[in-house]
């Protein structure tokens, strides 16, 4: 694919980032990459005051660099942030990351040369992936341990990770036949400034989200067959009467996977059977509680998708005007609260499974499954059956109430009170990954107990939708007909998820509109 600046999707980049697709840069890009670097390097002949240019950084800034040293400025910017800490990043996220550093530079708007560019093309389309810490960064002017751990292999130091080896990132680079950059005036500041290792994560978590969502629908979809459940609450008259987009597509969704079903039924039906007329919340409020978190998620898909395509670097160059001007699009507010506000929907859709976990499990309350979804007659009492696996779904639950604080709201100042409102940025979206996770898991436990639960109503009785979603978590997981550890039965559900194949099966019965 071609690096344009402008036209880069979620889709490009999670191709990038765990396909490995070959990327370029066009020839307009190139032509904007030069233009503004001969701006700049007029601004820097003229010995025009450009901050972090010909001056130094963050409280530096009013520190004027002598010509001789402006080269050793932007090195030195790289190696002294070069400060992470903890656990090295997924290389998908730096994948991720250095396309979306690629391609806010092939915008135009910062000056380099073209050869930065061209590096980190070789760089991804070789497979030299440097070794960047998940901790050290505010996302405050930008991601700077995160991206300077990244030039730091550019300019061939620090580590990196090639073809499953870690090495030096000289080393790296020589195996890939890349040759190291020596930085030139901005190149530096150009390099770290923005807050592409939190927007990184926020692409994949997006993506992943959108996955979990139509997914969580299906477990819905099931669970409401397995447990008797009422059609009314779905009904399209009651949804275009409180016309929220997420709240209408969910409660769409679920009437198109369970049509046909002879197993839920109306209200009026089951007044007949001496049942209760309306379900429980886990079920009735269904498209209003699913619906929103298809909402939020819709919310910060629109948020990751500007800001994969936006200059983010200072000061910026416009060389057509010919300006040169310093702001904040460095800071990761943007993408911090859009994180925030993903984490507490992922928690929200994880909360509600689990509650519709404990039903399923509860011989009291799930009207009439045997207790622990296990069959009954003699061994009763000796099979535990689903008993731990809603212990496990309460736990991830519980977890990701604590990890929905936002991060957002949080400010620390840093670089001599300088920077004095951060954004917080990076734990956001790492917060929302460990929620994601958490709860694609907890969906899980649900699809494996409501399949278990509807084999006792009869399956052949399902709707063409859950039928779908049953028989492919069968051909993976078998009935649960004597206890045995469930852990594997689980990461086979979490597999289904993750690479797509439930969001892929019920395409015909469903409509995202995301």
């Amino acid at each position: 694919m071609f690096i344009d600046g402008e036209t880069l999707t979620i889709k490009d980049v999670v191709s990038v980032a765990r396909e490995d697709a070959k990327v370029g840069i066009s020839q307009r890009v190139k032509a904007k990459v030069k233009q503004s670097r001969e701006f700049l390097e007029q601004l820097v002949k003229q010995k025009k005051t450009v901050y972090g240019v010909t001056t130094g950084f963050s409280a530096f800034g009013n520190v004027a660099i002598s010509p001789k040293s402006l080269k050793e400025l932007q090195s030195n910017l790289i190696r002294s942030h070069s400060a992470g800490v903890g656990k090295p990043a997924d290389k998908e996220v730096v994948r991720a990351m250095m396309l979306l550093r690629l391609n806010t530079l092939a915008k135009g708007y910062s000056g380099v040369r073209l050869e930065i560019l061209e590096t980190l093309v070789q760089m991804l389309n070789q497979g030299v992936h440097p070794i960047v810490p998940e901790k050290g960064s505010v996302g405050a002017s930008g991601d700077l341990a995160p991206l300077s751990h990244m030039g730091l292999v550019m300019m061939g130091e620090g580590e990196a990770e090639y073809r499953g080896k870690t090495m030096s990132g000289k080393e790296a680079l020589k195996k890939a036949g890349i040759k190291p950059v020596e930085l030139d005036v901005k190149e530096g500041v150009a390099l770290n400034n923005g807050p592409q290792f939190t927007t990184a994560m926020a692409v994949l978590a997006v993506h992943d989200a959108e996955k979990l969502i139509t997914t969580a629908e299906a477990a819905t979809a099931l669970s409401l067959e397995a447990l008797n459940g009422i059609s009314d609450a779905f009904d399209e008259r009651i949804h275009k009467a409180r016309p929220h987009a997420g709240q209408i597509a969910t409660a769409r969704n679920i009437r198109s996977l369970t049509a046909d079903s002879k197993i839920i039924m109306p209200s009026e039906k089951a007044t007949t059977l001496r049942m209760h007329p309306q379900d429980t919340y886990s079920l009735r409020c269904v498209p209003q509680v699913l619906g929103t978190v298809r909402d939020v998620i819709a919310y910060a898909k629109n948020v990751i998708q500007v800001e994969i395509n936006s200059a983010t670097d200072n000061p910026l160059i416009f060389a057509e005007d010919n300006t040169c001007l310093s702001g904040g699009n460095f800071h990761a507010q943007p993408i911090s609260a859009a994180m925030d506000f993903l984490a507490v929907g992922l928690t929200t859709l994880g909360n509600m499974s689990e509650r519709r976990i404990a039903r399923l499990i509860d011989e009291n309350l799930s009207r009439g499954l045997p207790a622990f979804l296990i069959h009954r007659g003699t061994r009763k009492g000796i099979e535990s059956g689903f008993m731990a696996m809603q212990i496990t779904a309460a736990a991830l639950a519980s977890e990701n109430k604590a990890l929905a604080h936002p991060a957002s709201v949080d400010s620390i100042p840093t670089s001599a009170n300088f920077e004095d409102f951060v954004s917080m940025g990076p734990t956001a979206a790492r917060k929302a990954i460990e929620i994601l996770r958490n709860a694609e898991q907890i969906v899980a436990i649900e699809l494996l107990c409501a399949a278990q639960g509807v084999e006792f109503r009869g399956a052949e009785k399902m709707g063409k939708g859950t039928q779908t979603v049953h028989s492919l978590i069968r051909s993976r997981v078998p009935t649960l007909k004597e206890d045995r550890p469930l852990f594997k039965d689980v990461k086979e559900v979490v597999a289904l998820i993750q690479n797509g194949e439930i969001p892929n099966a019920v395409k015909p019965f469903v409509k995202v509109f995301l």
